[in-house]
């Protein structure tokens, strides 16, 4: 979906910076490794770094289920779920107007726990997949009991936006005068050389989706 923005998607400091496309909010969510999921419990805010997984409409957010946190959250609470992924700094000739690009995307809804053992069952294989692409098809999936430990959310995207900065500083007309060098820094995700576990089967080398990983 996509459209208007609502009373809490909408962008309102420098809004010329704000997406509700759904193209451009879903290639966020899907790059990026780690959400931030924020709630209010007993009138005091929470939040908790976690794994997230997009599929169709649905966010998929996971957890533990003796996590108490977690278990406050499951059933329909309000909850707000945040990403962001840092591509440059902006490193302009003031402080000030010094700046980072990015690109960040909020979601806003109810969370619901996932309880239809199929449908955990897909969640949990969504959300394997979106960590390294195919990797649900090389390793041992979830047992009965684990799959019971395990606690999934699924939040509704029909409310979101996404704010993003590209380009060089916007600096005061008199500092362009100054001798001070100014510019963007690229950043890059980048991996290393895959490291074989210590207890690795001997003639056993990594597949493509872990010696080609990309983003």
């Amino acid at each position: 979906m996509s459209g208007a923005p609502t009373d809490r998607t909408q962008v309102k400091r420098l809004p010329e910076r704000g997406r509700y496309d759904r193209e451009t909010i879903d290639a966020i969510l899907d790059e990026a490794l780690i959400c931030h999921l924020a709630w209010i419990q007993d009138g005091s805010p929470r939040i908790i770094p976690t794994i997230h997984a997009r599929y169709g409409d649905t966010l998929y957010v996971h957890g533990s289920q003796p996590s108490r946190t977690l278990r406050a959250a499951r059933d329909g609470a309000e909850v707000c779920v945040e990403v962001t992924l840092l591509d440059a700094l902006v490193l302009a000739r003031s402080a000030f107007h010094s700046s980072m690009n990015y690109r960040c995307a909020i979601v806003y809804g109810r969370a619901r726990e996932i309880s239809d053992r199929d449908e955990k069952w897909h969640a949990q294989k969504v959300l394997v997949d979106h960590v390294v692409h195919g990797r649900s098809e090389h390793v041992r999936m979830p047992n009965e009991r684990e799959l019971k430990q395990t606690m999934i959310l699924a939040i509704s995207l029909d409310e979101a936006s996404a704010k993003v900065r590209t380009g060089p500083s916007k600096e005061d007309e008199e500092d362009y005068d100054l001798p001070i060098w100014a510019g963007v820094l690229p950043l890059r995700f980048e991996t290393g050389e895959p490291e074989p576990d210590p207890r690795l089967l001997d003639g056993l080398t990594p597949p493509e989706n872990v010696t080609d990983y990309r983003r």
